[in-house]
Protein backbone atom coordinates (compact mmCIF):
# COMPACT_ATOMS: atom_id res chain seq x y z
CA UNK A 1 0.00 0.00 0.00
CA UNK A 2 3.06 2.47 1.01
CA UNK A 3 4.60 1.42 -2.40
CA UNK A 4 1.39 2.63 -4.20
CA UNK A 5 1.24 5.99 -2.61
CA UNK A 6 5.00 6.45 -3.29
CA UNK A 7 4.40 5.74 -6.99
CA UNK A 8 1.37 7.62 -7.06
CA UNK A 9 3.08 10.85 -5.70
CA UNK A 10 5.72 10.43 -8.08
CA UNK A 11 3.44 10.30 -11.22
CA UNK A 12 1.70 13.06 -9.50
CA UNK A 13 4.80 15.39 -9.90
CA UNK A 14 6.33 13.87 -13.72
CA UNK A 15 3.33 13.88 -15.66
CA UNK A 16 2.71 17.43 -15.11
CA UNK A 17 6.68 17.93 -16.07
CA UNK A 18 6.63 15.81 -18.69
CA UNK A 19 3.11 17.57 -20.20
CA UNK A 20 4.74 20.85 -19.64
CA UNK A 21 8.36 19.83 -21.62
CA UNK A 22 6.05 18.25 -24.76
CA UNK A 23 4.67 21.85 -24.77
CA UNK A 24 7.45 24.00 -24.79
CA UNK A 25 8.88 21.23 -28.02
CA UNK A 26 6.61 23.25 -30.22
CA UNK A 27 8.19 25.78 -32.38
CA UNK A 28 6.56 29.03 -34.29
CA UNK A 29 7.99 29.82 -37.42
CA UNK A 30 7.12 33.35 -38.91
CA UNK A 31 6.48 32.92 -42.87
CA UNK A 32 5.82 36.36 -45.02
CA UNK A 33 4.92 35.69 -48.75
CA UNK A 34 5.92 38.20 -51.00
CA UNK A 35 8.07 40.14 -48.92
CA UNK A 36 10.79 41.81 -49.35
CA UNK A 37 9.53 41.35 -53.14
CA UNK A 38 7.00 39.52 -54.51
CA UNK A 39 8.31 36.68 -55.24
CA UNK A 40 10.35 35.78 -51.63
CA UNK A 41 9.37 34.34 -48.67
CA UNK A 42 10.69 35.77 -45.29
CA UNK A 43 11.26 32.88 -42.85
CA UNK A 44 12.01 33.27 -39.33
CA UNK A 45 13.72 31.40 -37.54
CA UNK A 46 15.62 29.11 -40.13
CA UNK A 47 16.27 26.76 -37.76
CA UNK A 48 13.93 24.54 -35.49
CA UNK A 49 14.42 22.06 -32.83
CA UNK A 50 12.90 18.23 -34.09
CA UNK A 51 9.39 18.02 -32.82
CA UNK A 52 6.04 20.04 -33.82
CA UNK A 53 6.47 23.08 -35.70
CA UNK A 54 3.91 25.47 -36.66
CA UNK A 55 4.40 27.89 -39.79
CA UNK A 56 2.24 31.13 -39.38
CA UNK A 57 1.64 32.20 -42.98
CA UNK A 58 0.66 35.88 -43.99
CA UNK A 59 0.55 36.91 -47.69
CA UNK A 60 1.89 40.60 -48.01
CA UNK A 61 2.75 40.34 -51.69
CA UNK A 62 0.02 41.27 -54.50
CA UNK A 63 -0.59 38.24 -55.50
CA UNK A 64 -2.27 34.77 -54.23
CA UNK A 65 0.76 32.11 -53.12
CA UNK A 66 0.86 29.27 -50.49
CA UNK A 67 3.51 27.83 -48.36
CA UNK A 68 4.67 23.67 -48.43
CA UNK A 69 6.76 21.94 -46.25
CA UNK A 70 7.39 18.27 -45.98
CA UNK A 71 4.25 17.21 -47.86
CA UNK A 72 2.03 19.79 -46.25
CA UNK A 73 0.81 22.58 -47.71
CA UNK A 74 -1.59 25.88 -46.63
CA UNK A 75 -4.48 26.93 -48.70
CA UNK A 76 -3.81 29.24 -51.39
CA UNK A 77 -3.47 32.65 -49.78
CA UNK A 78 -5.35 35.87 -51.57
CA UNK A 79 -2.88 39.09 -50.84
CA UNK A 80 -3.32 40.10 -46.90
CA UNK A 81 -4.77 36.70 -45.86
CA UNK A 82 -2.49 34.11 -43.56
CA UNK A 83 -2.90 30.44 -42.25
CA UNK A 84 -1.04 28.34 -39.93
CA UNK A 85 0.39 24.94 -40.90
CA UNK A 86 1.46 22.62 -38.33
CA UNK A 87 4.47 20.29 -39.50
CA UNK A 88 6.15 17.08 -37.35
CA UNK A 89 9.49 16.65 -38.12
CA UNK A 90 10.33 13.49 -37.29
CA UNK A 91 14.41 13.52 -38.52
CA UNK A 92 16.72 15.90 -38.31
CA UNK A 93 18.02 17.09 -41.57
CA UNK A 94 17.12 20.38 -44.90
CA UNK A 95 13.50 20.74 -45.40
CA UNK A 96 12.93 22.90 -49.07
CA UNK A 97 10.02 25.05 -48.86
CA UNK A 98 8.21 26.57 -51.65
CA UNK A 99 5.58 28.31 -53.26
CA UNK A 100 3.61 25.54 -55.44
CA UNK A 101 1.65 27.98 -57.54
CA UNK A 102 3.30 27.80 -61.15
CA UNK A 103 6.56 29.54 -61.94
CA UNK A 104 6.85 31.04 -58.39
CA UNK A 105 9.27 28.78 -57.06
CA UNK A 106 11.44 28.85 -60.42
CA UNK A 107 11.26 32.82 -59.64
CA UNK A 108 12.47 32.61 -55.98
CA UNK A 109 9.84 31.56 -53.81
CA UNK A 110 11.64 28.63 -52.23
CA UNK A 111 14.30 27.91 -49.58
CA UNK A 112 15.34 25.64 -46.86
CA UNK A 113 14.62 24.97 -42.62
CA UNK A 114 17.35 22.97 -40.95
CA UNK A 115 15.45 20.91 -38.30
CA UNK A 116 18.07 19.93 -35.37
Amino acid sequence: MLGMIATLAVLTWALPAAAQHARASVTTVTVVSGSPNEFSFTVTPKTVKRGIVTFKVTNKGNLPHDFQINRRKTRLLSPGSSATLRVTFLKTGKYTYMCTVSGHAAAGMKGTIVVK
